[in-house]
């Protein structure tokens, strides 16, 4: 299955329509305020402190990335023609020449159920293959060979909902292990800068053969282990609101200096609940990407992804199932915030979608 990255202006057909419930001001949904932080003294195990100073987030294990490090250990397939034998099976002749069986099944126009006839001739591309382990992510993968995640997906035509499994081999482009640069694994792993499409399409450890996904959790203090791949709604149920209101001061699209906005960011008073924008399922919480701060990923099935970044107080855990309105975190100013906000992003696959297109006016 290939994936493919629509334009922005072809998402207009597929949006669902947006839901507005009718307590509605300026466009924004009305909620009662959040319950009182717990004191920090009093939370005890339920606080802990991020590598952000200013983010305060739930007891967890290490995502999976850092759980299950990857060894670069990906042999060179030279190209080959391969005569089916009796029996062959395409996994069975990846497994044979080193090369994945997606690669083996794009370079003969192969589609699934991927039927064999003995005698028939196959090409098997050159390359570096990687056999994924159980429990390894793609961000982890990405961070062993220097090579950027979202490269990966593009050669190894990767779509939702990006899981991987044990026995899959992925072709490694570029591998900066056999080029100049990085030397060393922790070199590699320090030179990686992890991004917000890292986490949504390359977050996930891998499964074993026949395992299932983890069911959501109901509660944060069901806290699902590193090795757990969580799954995710398999629609999108409903439509979005706005997790805040506020002032939107930094708009979608290109900046004022030529940098890209991914969403919005809206300015409100320290301390304001951050509320889900939709139904769905923590696909991370933390502050692993620096310039976002607290950072909370909503998954909302069809594909659909929700950010909220800035958050001085996360109140989520991976895994947990969260509804349209609930608190997932608390306003601050973290990350690369300049003044209180909150940062929001609407990701539909690997296309950020501008929120205001979408949702009522704030």
């Amino acid at each position: 299955m290939r994936l493919a990255a629509l334009p922005l202006l072809a998402l207009a057909g597929c949006i669902p329509s947006i839901d507005r419930p009718p307590e509605q001001g300026g466009g924004a949904v009305r909620y009662p305020p959040l319950p009182p932080a717990p004191v920090a003294e009093q939370a005890g195990d339920w606080q802990r402190q991020s590598p952000d100073a200013g983010v305060t987030t739930l007891p967890a294990p290490r995502p999976a990335w850092e759980a299950r490090p990857v060894v670069a250990d990906a042999p060179a397939v030279e190209a080959q023609d391969y005569v089916v034998r009796p029996g062959d099976t395409l996994y069975r002749i990846a497994s044979a020449t080193g090369a994945g069986a997606d690669a083996i099944a794009r370079a003969n126009g192969l589609e699934s159920p991927y039927r064999l006839t003995p005698g028939q001739r196959l090409t098997v591309p050159s390359g570096r293959y990687h056999l994924i382990r159980p429990g390894e992510s793609g961000i982890a993968i990405a961070r062993a060979y220097g090579v950027p995640w979202a490269r990966i997906v593009e050669v190894n035509g990767l779509a939702e909902p990006f899981i991987l499994r044990a026995g899959q081999r992925v072709l490694i482009p570029d591998a900066a292990v056999a080029a100049p640069g990085p030397s060393t694994a922790a070199q590699r792993a320090a030179a990686f800068k992890l991004d917000i499409e890292d986490i949504v399409t390359g977050g996930e450890p891998a499964l074993a053969t026949n395992q299932a996904p983890a069911k959501p959790a109901s509660t944060p203090r069901r806290v699902l282990p590193s090795t757990a791949a969580v799954a995710a709604p398999a629609r999108l149920a409903g439509g979005f609101v706005w997790p805040v209101e506020g002032r939107i001061v930094t708009r979608f699209g290109p900046g004022a200096s030529g940098e890209r906005q991914n969403g919005v960011n809206i300015a409100v008073p320290l301390g304001t609940p951050v509320r889900a924008s939709g139904d769905g399922v923590v696909a991370y919480a933390g502050s692993a990407i620096p310039s976002l701060g607290g950072l909370v990923i909503v998954k909302h099935g069809g594909g659909w992804t929700t950010v909220y970044g800035y958050a001085a107080r996360l109140l989520v855990q991976r895994g947990q199932a969260v509804k349209r309105g609930q608190p997932v975190a608390v306003s601050g100013q973290t990350g690369g915030a300049d003044r209180p906000a909150v940062h929001f992003e609407l990701r539909r696959g690997r296309t950020p979608v501008d929120p205001q297109s979408q949702l009522p006016p704030l």
